[in-house]
């Protein structure tokens, strides 16, 4: 038995999916505010919190037309995507809390290319040595998923290599690196 709250979820989804405003507005006075008290126990901010569920909603908005409730009701889907924006956030967190990038040195811009990343970094830094240790094609991965913060999935579609590829080019150059910098 379906309960109402999901049967509302899926229409309105669909209906948002039509470019339906008010459909996106109603979805978010049904589950705001249980979205924020899920992305605050995520995220321990309020703040933060908010800006997951902002984010989700403009999520929601923009792939609503791939939401298929054959897969799943369109409450689990909605949840499934503050929790990925969430868990994002919180990723990107860790990358800037724990930084090695000593104070005022520029931040690579999202145009520089992996190669003239490596290059900016401290002649006697270990850690370009060691990232010049690898193929120029997993040290451009290491840079684009760490440096540009680009997915597994995105870094395989801009190398127009296989996902598996990519993921295990990022584990073993990982590896390398750890080994080199030990």
């Amino acid at each position: 038995m379906t309960t109402r709250v999901a049967i509302d979820c899926d229409d309105l989804i669909r209906a948002c999916a039509l470019g339906d405003r008010s459909a996106l507005r109603a979805l978010y006075e049904l589950e705001a505010s249980r979205m924020i008290g899920v992305a605050q126990r995520l995220l321990r901010r309020r703040a933060l919190a908010e800006e997951a569920v902002q984010d989700a909603f403009v999520s929601i908005w923009h792939k609503a037309s791939t939401f298929d409730a054959a897969r799943g009701g369109g409450r689990t889907w909605v949840y499934a995507i503050l929790r990925h924006r969430a868990l994002n956030m919180l990723r990107g967190e860790r990358r800037l809390e724990f930084s090695d990038a000593p104070i005022g040195e520029e931040q690579a811009s999202e145009d520089d290319d992996p190669e003239t990343i490596v290059t900016q970094l401290s002649d006697k830094a270990a850690l370009r040595r060691c990232l010049q240790g690898l193929a120029a094609d997993r040290r451009a991965a290491i840079v684009l998923a760490y440096v540009h913060g680009l997915s597994h999935s995105d870094l395989a579609i801009k190398l127009g290599m296989p996902l598996g590829t990519v993921k295990s080019w990022l584990r073993r150059s990982l590896i390398s690196l750890r080994e080199c910098m030990g």
